[in-house]
C-alpha cells in the first residue's frame, strides 16, 4: 500500500492515505462479497451456505469495527517503516524499474514471498492458539463462528501487529520489485476474504484433484472458526497435511456441502424450465 502514496506527503498524510486505502481494498472486496452472497442472493444461494444458518447483525458490527481497529495499526506500521527510511534507520530493498533485475529474479520473488506469507501464517497461527495468546489476542477473531466476509480482517489490535511483521520483515531483507508486493495485498485479501466467505465457491472433488486440493477452500477456514482447533493454513494445504491438522471431516464436509450447491443449483434450473415450458 505505501507504494501507492508519493514519498513527499508527510507522516500524518501518510498515515490517513495508508488507512484510506486498506480501507477501500476492504470495502471493495469485502464488500461486494457480503453484498453478493449475503443481500444480493441471500434466499437463491441458502443451499450454498456451509453454515445454514446467517448471522447476527451484532456480529457484522464486532466485524466490522475490529477490521477498521486492524487498519489503525496496518496504517501506523506503513508510518513507522517510512520513519526508519528517512531517518536513515533502515532502508528498504525495494526496486522500481525491472531492469534492476532478471525477470526470472521478478517471478521468482513474486512467488516466493507468497509462499513466505503462507508459512509465516500458518506458524504465526498456530502461536496464537495457544492458551496464553488465544484467550487474550485471538480469541477476537473466533468471535465469529461462522464469518461474513467483513470478518477478514477482525483482529485484536496485538493480532494485527503479528498478521502485518512479515511486511517490513521482507522489505528491508529482500530485493522485491514493488508490484510483487501489490500482487500479494491482491492474492492476500481475495483469498483472505473467500476464507470468510461462508460459502463454497470451489468445484466439487476437487480435493481428489492431485494438484488443486493444495489450495485453501472456504469450507476449510469455516471448519476452523466452527471448530478452532485445526485447519490453521491461509493460501495453501500444505502445512495442515503435513502437520496432520487438518480436521479428520475436512474433505467429507467438502463433498457434502459441494455436493448440496450443485444438487441446489440443478434444482433451481429445473423449477425455472417448467415455468418457461408452458410459454413454449
Amino acid at each position: 500500500m505505501s507504494q501507492l502514496i508519493p514519498e513527499n506527503v508527510s507522516l500524518f498524510v501518510r498515515w490517513w492515505l495508508s488507512f484510506g486505502l486498506l480501507g477501500a481494498r476492504y470495502l471493495i472486496f469485502a464488500g461486494s462479497a457480503y453484498l453478493l452472497y449475503y443481500v444480493i442472493k441471500r434466499q437463491d444461494w441458502l443451499f450454498m451456505k456451509i453454515q445454514q444458518k446467517m448471522p447476527e447483525r451484532s456480529q457484522i458490527m464486532t466485524e466490522v469495527g475490529y477490521s477498521v481497529l486492524t487498519f489503525t495499526v496496518f496504517a501506523s506500521v506503513v508510518v513507522a517503516i517510512r520513519f526508519a527510511v528517512i531517518s536513515h534507520i533502515l532502508d528498504t530493498k525495494i526496486y522500481r524499474n525491472l531492469s534492476d533485475h532478471s525477470l526470472i529474479y521478478y517471478i521468482a520473488t513474486t512467488i516466493f514471498i507468497i509462499i513466505f506469507h503462507d508459512t509465516y501464517f500458518y506458524w504465526a497461527h498456530r502461536l496464537m492458539h495457544h492458551p496464553l495468546l488465544y484467550e487474550r489476542v485471538h480469541k477476537v477473531h473466533h468471535l465469529s463462528k461462522d464469518p461474513t466476509p467483513w470478518a477478514s480482517f477482525s483482529f485484536h489490535p496485538y493480532e494485527a501487529v503479528l498478521e502485518i511483521l512479515f511486511v517490513p520483515f521482507l522489505i528491508f531483507t529482500l530485493p522485491l520489485h514493488f508490484s510483487s508486493l501489490l500482487i500479494l495485498s491482491m492474492w492476500q485479501i481475495i483469498f483472505n476474504v473467500m476464507g470468510h466467505l461462508g460459502y463454497e465457491i470451489f468445484p466439487h472433488r476437487m480435493l481428489q484433484h492431485p494438484l488443486f486440493k493444495w489450495l485453501n477452500t472456504s469450507t476449510n477456514h469455516n471448519m476452523h472458526h466452527k471448530y478452532v482447533t485445526c485447519n490453521y493454513g491461509l493460501y495453501f494445504n500444505f502445512w495442515d497435511r503435513v502437520m496432520n491438522t487438518n480436521h479428520v471431516k475436512y474433505q467429507a464436509t467438502y463433498e457434502e456441502v459441494t455436493a448440496r450447491r450443485n444438487e441446489g443449483f440443478k434444482k433451481q434450473q429445473e423449477q425455472e424450465a417448467q415455468v418457461t415450458e408452458p410459454m413454449l
